[in-house]
């Protein structure tokens, strides 16, 4: 019964808080040098995202290849594809959290703009230089291996064969809700304060969960969940198929991550109870 009174009682009982909600638009932004640095950031890390991990892909396929008669257990295997996206995460969202957050995708930053932790021009901005870093890194894989980028079909995100695009559609909401549910539990205040004795940095659960993601849905999309990971490579590679089905890989992670922004802020954190007691305390004022 205490505890439940000291959950209930007045915000100064708490012993986390919550930042402020980011303006909708901040145009003061645009005259700050951290915000460009913190765009810097997310290009740099969306480039050498997509260089690792589409150099990997291309490695992959090379290794499996019947027509090179290689050994097919030499490779890294889906296993390692997996790996390679969810080990580049955690290092890449290490090294970034501080400057920029550490977004390195569209889908995240489109679920943090709704939650308002970042404004609209900043959410633009960092989803172009997302988008923009990720077609670098994506040509520089063409530039230092472009037989091999050609021909076992640059890294590009498209619909498996036997599969429907609902079905491709579905795969990619589901992946990114879990993406973006888990950046806003990673990053909660409330369960940094609660939890500070366990020693558990964010990016970690957020690159396992795109590992995890990537085991599941591979076989399916070969796994966006990143809006500017399948651009980048559809940009580069510039084929019909995996033109055909990019808006699949657009329009699954934003809903996936607008759902989870929903799930996390509204009914976990009880914002929409929190709105409604907010609204009848002033209408009894």
């Amino acid at each position: 019964m205490t505890k439940d009174v000291a959950e209930q009682g007045s915000f100064s009982a708490k012993d986390y808080h919550d930042p402020p909600p980011a303006p909708f638009i901040d145009p003061e932004e645009l005259t700050k040098w951290s915000f460009y640095r913190a765009l810097i950031a997310e290009f740099i890390a969306t480039l050498l995202f997509l260089y690792i991990t589409v150099l990997t892909v291309i490695g992959y396929k090379s290794s499996t290849d019947p027509n090179l008669k290689l050994d097919q257990c030499g490779g890294v295997g889906i296993l390692g594809i997996a790996w390679a996206f969810g080990g580049m995460i955690f290092v890449l969202v290490y090294c970034t959290a501080g400057i920029s957050g550490g977004h390195i995708n569209p889908a995240v930053t489109f679920g943090l703009f709704l939650a308002r932790k970042v404004s609209l021009i900043r959410a633009v901005m960092y989803m172009v230089a997302q988008c923009l870093g990720a077609i670098s890194g994506v040509g520089l894989v063409k530039a230092f291996n472009k037989s091999l980028y050609n021909r076992y079909g640059g890294g590009a995100n498209e619909l498996a064969d036997g599969y429907n695009k609902g079905t491709g559609l579905g795969a990619e909401i589901i992946g990114t809700f879990v993406l973006v549910y888990t950046v806003f539990s990673a990053t909660d205040p409330k369960r940094s304060a609660r939890d500070s004795h366990v020693p558990v940095l964010a990016p970690l659960p957020i690159g396992f969960a795109v590992f995890m993601v990537h085991l599941a849905t591979i076989p399916i999309t070969g796994t966006g969940i990143n809006p500017a990971r399948s651009l980048g490579a559809a940009v580069i590679y510039n084929k019909d198929k995996a033109w055909d089905d990019q808006w699949i890989f657009w329009v699954g992670p934003f809903v996936g991550a607008a759902i989870a922004t929903f799930y996390h802020q509204f009914i976990l954190r009880a914002g929409a109870v929190k709105a409604l007691g907010s609204f009848r305390s002033s209408s009894h004022v």
